[in-house]
């Protein structure tokens, strides 16, 4: 591959990371055509983009990003590809379904970069299916704060009808 070739894989990869908010390092190796068209189809319906990449060139697409990605160079090893996405949990789960259904037990969890935090191996994916995104710890912090509002709100409401009930019990009496 000529050296020109290589520089822009490296900018498009680059601007590929840069577009996602997530990214998931897996191992596919060892899957036939098949199952990895069916892997390609269910990341296409779920909005994940997958990506087969040579690791060198991943590596220096990450060393020339304004991130310090050097925690997960380590995972950059045998048969790479990479699952991006704007959902933080939505590659976790895709991983744990698709390799609980498939037979070769792949794809397999190399390295993860979600909400700015890293997660080196197979052993953090339970941790990054129960992750939760931004967008909904903000939802829930909201209803939270909406609760004891919406509490004294319906409170009032309640015991407004019940004081005109009464007084209108006295005025008829």
């Amino acid at each position: 591959m000529k050296k020109e070739d290589k520089s822009a894989i490296i900018k498009q990869l680059q601007s590929t990371i840069n577009e996602y908010g997530h990214f998931y390092l897996t191992d596919i190796g060892g899957m036939n055509a098949a199952q990895t068209s069916e892997l390609r189809r269910v990341c296409y319906k779920q909005d994940i983009k997958l990506v087969v990449v040579k690791n060198t060139l991943l590596q220096k697409a990450l060393e020339s990003s304004t991130v310090d990605y050097s925690q997960i160079y380590g995972s950059l090893t045998g048969e790479t590809s990479v699952l991006l996405s704007n959902i933080g949990n939505a590659p976790a789960k895709l991983i744990k379904d698709f390799s609980k259904a498939s037979k070769s037990k792949k794809p397999v969890l190399k390295a993860a970069y979600v909400e700015e935090c890293f997660y080196i191996g197979e052993n953090q994916l339970e941790a990054l299916v129960t992750i939760k995104s931004k967008n909904e710890l903000i939802g829930e912090l909201i209803g939270l704060l909406q609760s004891p509002a919406k509490n004294v709100v319906s409170a009032l409401q309640s015991g407004g009808s019940t004081i005109h009930g009464v007084l209108k019990t006295l005025s008829e009496r």
